[in-house]
C-alpha cells in the first residue's frame, strides 16, 4: 500500500512539475487555464510603448525649447558670436579693449532684453521687483609678475567682489560704478575667473499648446564667464544656462488642453495598474516555483536520500520573472514621475525618461521568453546562454589590455590629439577603431610637431589595431560562433538533459538502452546504468535526448 502511495505521489509530483514547465499554450490545452501572464504582458507592451511615445514627443519639445533658448541667449549677449562654439567656449578675446567691450555689451543687452528678444522673455521678479544682474570679479590678494625679469610675487588667496545692477538704473550704471570696472590686468590676469556675470530671465514654452498640454513657465539662470584659467593671453567667454520649469501661476487657456491632460493622467494610472498586476502574477509564480522546488527536494530526500543538484535548482528560478518585475517597478516609478510632471509638480524630465526608456527596453526583451518555447526562434537565447560565461572571461582578459592602451594613449598622445585628451575620450576613440570607424582621420590628425611622439603614435595605433581587430575581435566572434555551432548540433542530435528533465520525461519503465554512454559520467569512465528514478537521482549528470527511448 505504501508503495502505491509513493508511486501516486511520484506521478502527482511529476505531473505538477511538467505543468509548471509547460508553455502558456500547453497549459491551456492541458487544463484549460487562461494564460493571464501572457495576456497581461501583451497589454503592457502596447500601453508602455504608447506611453513612452507620448512622453518622448513632449520631452523633445522641452529639450528643443531649452537648446533654442541657449542659442538665442548666445546671440543676444555675446558680441561677435559666430553661431558655433569652439571646443568648450563660445567666444575668445585677446585684448583689454575686447574684454571691456564684451562686458559692457552683456550688460547693455540685458537692460534692453524686452526690446531685443523676439521670444516671450522678460526679467525674473521677486515680490514684483525685477531680480538684479550680478557681476563678480575674482583676483589674487596680491600679485605681481615681470616676465622680462623672470620675477613673480603671488599671494595664492583669492578675493571676490560682486556688484548688483538693477534694471531701473540702465542709463546710469556705467558712470555710477566706473571704479568697479577699472581692471589692473597684471593682477587680475592671475585669477582663474576674470569676470562672472549672472542674471535670471523668465520664459513660457508655448509649444506644448500644439500637443494639447498646458504650457510650462521657465526660469533661466544665465551665467557668462570670462575664463582666464590658462593665463595665456586668451580669455574664453562661456555662456551657460540653468533652466528650471514650473507651473504658471496665472493662466487661462480655452480648448482641450486641460481635458487632454486629464485623459493622460487616467491613462498613466491604468498603466500603473497593469504593471502592478504583472508584478503580482510574476511574484506569485516565483513563490509557486519555490514551493514546488521544496516538494521536489523533499521527495528526493525522502525516497532516494539525495539532494537536488544546483543545475536543477536553478531551473526553478526563472530569470525572466525577475526581469519583468524590475521592468514593472521602473515603469511604475516612471509613470508616477510622468504624472507629477503633467501636474506641474516636478520637472525631472531626464530621470523620468530614463525610467520609462529602461522599462520599455526590458518589457520588449522579456517577450523573447515566449518565443523561446518555439525551437526555431530559440537559437538566440540558447546561444547567448551558452556563450556568455566564456565571453565574460574573455572580456576580462581583453579588458586589461584595453585599459593599458587607454592609459598609455591618454598620457602620451593626449597633449597632441583631441581624441586622446581625456580617459573617456580615449576609450571611445579606441572602441571606434576596434569597429573600423574613423581610422584614417585618427592617423592623419597627428601633426609632426614632435617627431618622437609622432613615431610613438604610429607604433601605438598599428599595434592596437592589429592586436584587437585581427586577434581579439576574431577570437571574440569565434567564441560566439562555437556556441552557435554547438546549439545547432544539439538541435539535430538532442540537447544534454539534467536529472530534473530526465525525471519529467521518465515513465514507470524508464531506462537507457544498453551500450549508450552517460554523457555526464565520462570522466568516471562508467556507463549510464539507469533502470529507475532512484538510480537516476544520484548526481548532477547530463544525458542526450537521442539516448532515451
Amino acid at each position: 500500500m505504501s508503495m502505491t502511495v509513493d508511486r501516486t505521489a511520484e506521478e502527482t509530483l511529476r505531473d505538477d512539475l511538467r505543468y509548471y514547465f509547460m508553455s502558456p499554450c500547453e497549459k491551456y490545452k492541458s487544463r484549460r487555464q487562461i494564460p493571464w501572464k501572457l495576456m497581461v504582458q501583451i497589454l503592457k507592451i502596447v500601453m508602455i510603448t504608447t506611453q513612452l511615445v507620448l512622453f518622448g514627443l513632449n520631452n523633445q519639445l522641452v529639450v528643443s525649447y531649452k537648446e533654442e533658448n541657449l542659442m538665442a541667449f548666445k546671440n543676444l549677449f555675446l558680441k561677435g558670436y559666430s553661431g558655433t562654439d569652439d571646443d568648450d567656449y563660445s567666444v575668445a578675446v585677446f585684448t583689454k579693449k575686447s574684454v571691456y567691450d564684451n562686458i559692457y555689451y552683456v550688460i547693455d543687452q540685458y537692460f534692453q532684453i524686452s526690446q531685443l528678444s523676439v521670444g516671450p522673455i522678460s526679467y525674473a521678479e521677486d515680490n514684483g521687483e525685477p531680480l538684479p544682474l550680478v557681476i563678480c570679479k575674482e583676483y589674487y590678494r596680491r600679485g605681481s609678475v615681470e616676465p622680462s625679469d623672470e620675477y613673480y610675487d603671488i599671494d595664492a588667496h583669492t578675493e571676490t567682489v560682486c556688484l548688483t545692477l538693477d534694471p531701473k538704473f540702465a542709463t546710469t550704471w556705467k558712470t555710477d560704478n566706473a571704479s568697479f570696472f577699472e581692471l589692473d590686468f597684471y593682477r587680475y590676469e592671475l585669477s582663474k575667473t576674470l569676470f562672472l556675470i549672472s542674471f535670471s530671465l523668465k520664459g513660457i514654452n508655448l509649444q506644448t499648446v500644439r500637443s494639447y498640454e498646458l504650457p510650462d513657465c521657465y526660469t533661466f539662470v544665465v551665467t557668462v564667464t570670462f575664463d582666464n584659467q590658462c593665463h595665456s593671453g586668451k580669455v574664453k567667454i562661456i555662456l551657460a544656462i540653468d533652466a528650471v520649469s514650473s507651473a504658471c501661476k496665472n493662466w487661462k487657456i480655452s480648448g482641450t488642453a486641460q481635458k487632454n491632460t486629464h485623459y493622460l493622467l487616467v491613462f498613466d494610472g491604468f498603466v500603473i495598474f497593469v504593471c502592478l498586476t504583472s508584478a503580482v502574477l510574476c511574484i506569485r509564480s516565483i513563490f509557486l516555483a519555490i514551493r514546488l522546488l521544496k516538494r521536489f527536494s523533499k521527495f528526493c530526500l525522502k525516497n532516494y536520500n539525495h539532494k537536488v543538484c544546483e543545475d536543477d535548482q536553478r531551473q526553478f528560478l526563472n530569470g525572466w520573472y525577475i526581469l519583468v518585475i524590475i521592468s514593472d517597478v521602473m515603469a511604475i516609478t516612471g509613470s508616477i514621475l510622468k504624472m507629477e510632471i503633467q501636474a506641474k509638480s516636478l520637472t525631472t524630465y531626464d530621470v523620468c525618461s530614463i525610467f520609462l526608456g529602461t522599462s520599455t527596453l526590458m518589457v520588449w526583451v522579456s517577450v523573447i521568453r515566449y518565443l523561446g518555447y518555439f525551437q526555431k526562434y530559440n537559437v538566440l537565447i540558447l546561444t547567448m546562454q551558452a556563450a556568455l560565461p566564456k565571453v565574460l572571461r574573455f572580456c576580462c582578459c581583453a579588458g586589461m589590455i584595453y585599459l593599458g592602451y587607454t592609459f598609455c594613449g591618454w598620457i602620451v598622445l593626449g597633449p597632441y590629439h583631441e581624441k586622446f585628451e581625456g580617459l573617456s575620450r580615449v576609450a571611445e576613440c579606441l572602441f571606434s577603431l576596434v569597429n573600423g570607424d574613423d581610422m584614417f582621420p585618427t592617423f592623419a590628425e597627428f601633426q609632426q610637431k614632435n617627431t618622437l611622439v609622432w613615431l610613438f603614435s604610429r607604433v601605438y595605433l598599428y599595434t592596437f589595431i592589429s592586436l584587437f581587430i585581427y586577434m581579439v575581435l576574431s577570437l571574440f566572434i569565434a567564441l560566439i560562433t562555437d556556441a552557435y555551432d554547438s546549439i545547432k548540433r544539439y538541435q539535430k542530435t538532442g540537447f544534454p538533459m539534467t536529472e530534473l528533465q530526465l525525471f519529467l520525461k521518465a515513465g514507470r519503465d524508464f531506462h537507457l538502452p544498453e551500450g549508450e554512454e552517460d554523457v555526464g559520467s565520462v570522466e568516471n569512465g562508467g556507463r549510464a546504468d539507469i533502470d529507475s528514478p532512484s538510480n537516476m537521482l544520484c548526481c548532477c549528470r547530463r544525458y542526450t535526448i537521442s539516448s532515451i527511448r
